[in-house]
């Protein structure tokens, strides 16, 4: 089989991707004013909304993140988007979707990442929605979720890994691969109905490695989770001339994410988060 190759956007591409994604962060918005729904602009997103006010121009998607109550509140109000814009996708709405997190995806697009184009997930154009869990309050339960939901991740990449990488890696992703995601989903549920906002425990993306390893390694105390109040406690921000909601604490939350966040990277350093093989816009 010919191995695809990468697809590099054009400057116009960019721009009419974000008009698209900027479509899915109305939708969620509107969807989550209604309903009183906490979401706020997560990652680069919320980096954008702080120094550009609005997509960092090489960014090639857009970040939401709730708590585990609001990502539950919003799931259950996921028929009210309107499905000429989106659909919402997680591996309840889609039997093949591997990742742990939601998805708004774009009506009528496609948006394919490379070394992917075997999945049988539906795809298009995206926006992140990370729901984050509670963490254990002692360290040592900390590293221990923090292994666990690692080893659980690699199950969900395994279909992935299986077709790269050296040798031992495909042999061992193809194992991986036989375990059926209902396996992850049951494991990771009894995590999940332990959370809600009122509790004192600090939060993660349980299926998305910890942000205090990702970029900078932050002191062990500190590595495994956020407090809630990033996520709880928010206000609006200009967004590409709309107003979006983002953390209070932003200050706070891109100083631990990306320490000096107004600082412009190099040119070198402005790429695509993820290379693409096949991309149709509308």
């Amino acid at each position: 089989m010919t191995a695809c190759k990468q697809r590099i956007l054009t400057p116009v591409e960019f721009q009419q991707m974000h008009i698209l994604e900027l479509q899915l962060l109305r939708e969620l918005d509107r969807v989550c004013r209604k309903y009183d729904i906490k979401y706020v602009l997560w990652g680069g997103s919320m980096l954008g909304a702080i120094r550009h006010h609005g997509f960092i121009p090489w960014d090639d998607d857009a970040d939401i993140a709730m708590t585990r109550e609001e990502y539950e509140k919003f799931k259950n109000v996921k028929s009210e988007l309107n499905p000429d814009i989106c659909f919402f996708q997680d591996n309840t709405t889609d039997p093949y979707y591997r990742w742990g997190y939601g998805k708004l995806r774009r009506t009528g697009t496609r948006y394919v990442r490379l070394g992917q184009e075997h999945l049988k997930s539906k795809d298009g154009v995206f926006i992140d929605i990370f729901p984050y869990d509670d963490i254990p309050l002692s360290l040592p339960f900390q590293k221990l979720q923090d292994f666990y939901c690692f080893c659980l991740r690699k199950i969900t990449w395994a279909e992935v890994g299986k077709k790269h990488g050296n040798m031992l890696s495909r042999m061992w992703y193809t194992v991986l691969a036989q375990i059926p995601l209902s396996f992850v989903y049951r494991m990771l549920k009894s995590i999940h109905s332990k959370s809600n906002n009122t509790t004192p425990n600090k939060a993660t993306c349980l299926m998305y490695t910890a942000i205090g390893k990702l970029y900078y390694k932050h002191p062990v105390r500190e590595r495994y989770g956020i407090p809630k109040k990033w996520l709880l406690e928010r206000k609006e921000f200009e967004f590409e001339g709309m107003k979006l909601y983002g953390s209070k604490y932003f200050h706070e939350y891109l100083t631990y994410v990306f320490n000096n966040y107004m600082e412009i990277p190099p040119v070198s350093k402005r790429n695509q988060h993820a290379p693409v093989s096949l991309i149709k816009l509308i």
